[in-house]
């Protein structure tokens, strides 16, 4: 008789536990909804929006706009956040969750040999996020949003693939630098150099087929430690464009980039899309994490976290009038003498 009774309460707690295990997990909270104030809907009325149209774009991640959409909203944030820097920290916030997909952007329909589109709202990487988010942070349209976006990725702001600012030390911080100014060495904190090899002739005949007669450039620069990082992270602001530098066999470059923003304690964040959404974590949080992947990885000739480059925002950045759009080479072949 016992033996039948403990063979039926161990059925019963099986049967529980199963139970248990196939019942749904409950779905998440939904957000409390965002209702505009008095400010905000007077900035609302001044673009032309009203009250059911201000509540749903504030209530609607930017990542699930449409482009009219992203348009009106622009020009209303523009008013509502005057400072750039909390713009651009709003704007980015915005996006948290944003899927993460890399090798997403190319210049199609401008060209074909990347045939992916110029921009991309519901998606993003590393390097799309940032782009993004600067670009929104300085238009009050979506045309300008549009412009500033290629002004930032291409140098010059001339479309193209071999215009396109690949390498993010050597391309996009020396092209952007009425954006953003390299701050790593004057910091205060100790330095460490490294030189990359970049063949961008090679690059650009691998990775699309097109030949361009681009010399070889060897270019030198400087990061900080990431055991240094805790002394100078106070100096950190909204804004600021982080490269993440990581190292392998002796090489180091930048593999990830990101946005600083400030925690409600004052603590510095690292803002930025990786695998598999946009996230916001503590700079001292993306340092630990990387330091328990890096001790996983050990011996299986990985890159490792090595350190940041810190570029500050400018105050008042002022874009370059771009570069005229030239008219696209026509095949050998068909070329007068060819």
């Amino acid at each position: 008789m016992h033996k039948t009774l403990t063979t039926l309460a161990s059925a019963l707690l099986l049967s529980l536990l199963l139970a248990a295990c196939a019942t749904p997990p409950a779905p998440p909270a939904t957000p409390p909804r965002i209702e505009p104030t008095a400010a905000q809907l007077d900035n609302a009325r001044r673009v032309g929006l009203d009250a059911a149209q201000l509540g749903s774009l504030l209530n609607t991640p930017t990542y699930r706009m449409q482009p009219r959409e992203v348009g009106q909203f622009l020009a209303w944030q523009q008013l509502d956040q005057p400072s750039l820097r909390q713009r651009i920290a709003a704007l980015a916030r915005r996006n948290i969750g944003q899927p993460y997909e890399l090798f997403l952007l190319g210049e199609f329909p401008y060209e074909t040999y990347d045939a992916q589109p110029l921009f991309s709202l519901e998606k993003s990487d590393c390097v799309v996020f940032v782009e993004h988010t600067y670009a929104m942070a300085l238009s009050a349209s979506w045309e300008e949003f549009f412009w500033m976006l290629q002004r930032i990725r291409y140098r010059d702001g001339v479309i193209g693939v071999a215009t396109r600012n690949h390498y993010t030390e050597a391309d996009w911080n020396l092209a952007n630098r009425w954006l953003v100014t390299d701050v790593t060495a004057s910091l205060g904190a100790p330095t460490q150099g490294y030189r990359q090899h970049i063949d961008r002739k090679a690059f650009l005949q691998k990775q699309f087929k097109i030949s361009r007669d681009i010399p070889v450039q060897d270019f030198d620069d400087v990061f900080i430690p990431k055991q240094q990082v805790p002394a100078v992270e106070a100096q950190l602001q909204d804004g600021d464009f982080v490269n993440i530098i990581s190292t392998r066999g002796g090489e180091s470059w930048a593999s990830h980039v990101g946005l600083i923003v400030t925690g409600a304690d004052g603590s510095r964040h690292l803002l930025h899309s990786a695998e598999p959404q946009v996230r916001e974590e503590t700079l001292q949080g993306f340092i630990q994490r990387m330091a328990e992947r890096d001790a996983r990885q050990a011996g299986q000739n990985k890159p490792q976290l090595a350190g940041f480059k810190f570029l500050r925002l400018n105050d008042s950045p002022e874009p370059p009038p771009m570069a005229p759009q030239p008219r696209p080479a026509r095949p050998m072949a068909l070329q007068a003498g060819g």
